[in-house]
C-alpha cells in the first residue's frame, strides 16, 4: 500500500469518527430532550385508549425511573434518526455521482417518515388489538387485571418498533435497487416466500385469530407490492441508462 493510499484510509477512518460523534452528540441531545418531554407524553398516552380504562401499577423502586429512562431514550433515538440518516448519506456522499447524490438524499426524509407511519400504524391499529384480546382473555378466566406501568411500555414496545422496521422495506429496496443488488425480476421470484414471512409477521405480533392477521398482513402485504413498484421504476431507468451507455460507446 502507497503512502498516499494509507492517508486516505486514515482521513476515511477519521471521516467515519467524525459522523459517528456527531450522531451520538444528537443522541444526548435528543435524549436531554426526551427526558423533558417524557412526562407528558406519558400523561397523554395514559388518558388514551386503551390506557385510560385501567390502572397502572409499579412493581419495584426502579419500575417508574425505567419508564422514564425508556421514553427518554425512545424519543431520543426518534429525534436523532434524521441527524444519523444525514451523516450516513454525507459519509458514503463521496462515492456517489452528483446524480446519485442528489437522488440519495432524498431517501432521509422518505425514511423518516415511513418511520413514524410505522409507529402510528403499530399505535394506533395493531396494539389496541393485541392489547384488548390479552384483556378479553383475562376477563373471560375472571382474572383481576393489574398492570404494571413499565411492563404495559414494554409490551407497546414490542409490537410497534418491530412494524416501525419493517416500514422501512421501500427505502431499503430502493437503495438495493439502485446499487443494483435487487431487481424487480427477483422480487417477483421471492414474492411467495416474501407473502409467507409477512403472513407470519403479522400473525406473531397481532392475537391469533384470522381478522387480526389480515388486518395487519394486507398493509404490509401491500407494503412490499409498494416497493416492488419503486424498484421496476428506477430498475426501468437503469436499463435506459444503460441502453444510452451503449449507444454512445459500445457495449461495456
Amino acid at each position: 500500500m502507497t503512502t498516499n493510499e494509507e492517508m486516505s484510509l486514515v482521513e476515511h477512518l477519521g471521516e467515519l469518527r467524525k459522523r459517528i460523534m456527531w450522531i451520538l452528540i444528537a443522541l444526548i441531545i435528543g435524549m436531554a430532550g426526551g427526558l423533558i418531554c417524557a412526562k407528558p407524553i406519558i400523561r397523554y398516552l395514559k388518558n388514551i385508549p386503551p390506557a385510560d380504562d385501567i390502572g397502572w401499577n409499579v412493581f419495584s423502586p426502579w419500575d417508574a425511573l425505567r419508564l422514564y429512562m425508556n421514553f427518554g431514550l425512545a424519543v431520543g433515538i426518534l429525534i436523532t434518526l434524521p441527524v444519523a440518516l444525514y451523516h450516513i448519506w454525507a459519509f458514503v456522499k463521496p462515492g456517489l455521482r452528483e446524480v446519485e447524490q442528489k437522488a440519495s438524499i432524498i431517501y432521509i426524509p422518505a425514511a423518516f417518515f415511513l418511520f413514524l407511519l410505522g409507529i402510528a400504524f403499530g399505535y394506533f391499529v395493531v396494539f389496541p388489538m393485541a392489547f384488548f384480546f390479552t384483556s378479553s382473555i383475562s376477563k373471560s378466566l375472571e382474572i383481576t387485571e393489574l398492570y404494571g406501568a413499565a411492563q404495559y411500555f414494554s409490551f407497546m414496545f414490542n409490537i410497534i418498533i418491530p412494524l416501525a422496521v419493517v416500514f422501512e422495506m421501500p427505502i431499503v429496496v430502493m437503495f438495493l435497487t439502485k446499487i443494483r443488488l435487487l431487481n424487480p425480476k427477483r422480487l417477483h421470484k421471492f414474492r411467495r416466500y416474501a407473502y409467507m414471512l409477512m403472513v407470519i409477521l403479522a400473525t406473531v405480533i397481532t392475537p391469533p385469530d384470522a381478522i387480526s392477521a389480515i388486518l395487519v398482513s394486507v398493509p404490509l402485504i401491500i407494503l412490499y407490492e409498494f416497493s416492488v413498484f419503486l424498484s421496476g421504476f428506477i430498475y426501468r431507468k437503469q436499463l435506459l441508462k444503460d441502453a444510452e451507455w451503449e449507444r454512445e460507446f459500445g457495449p461495456k
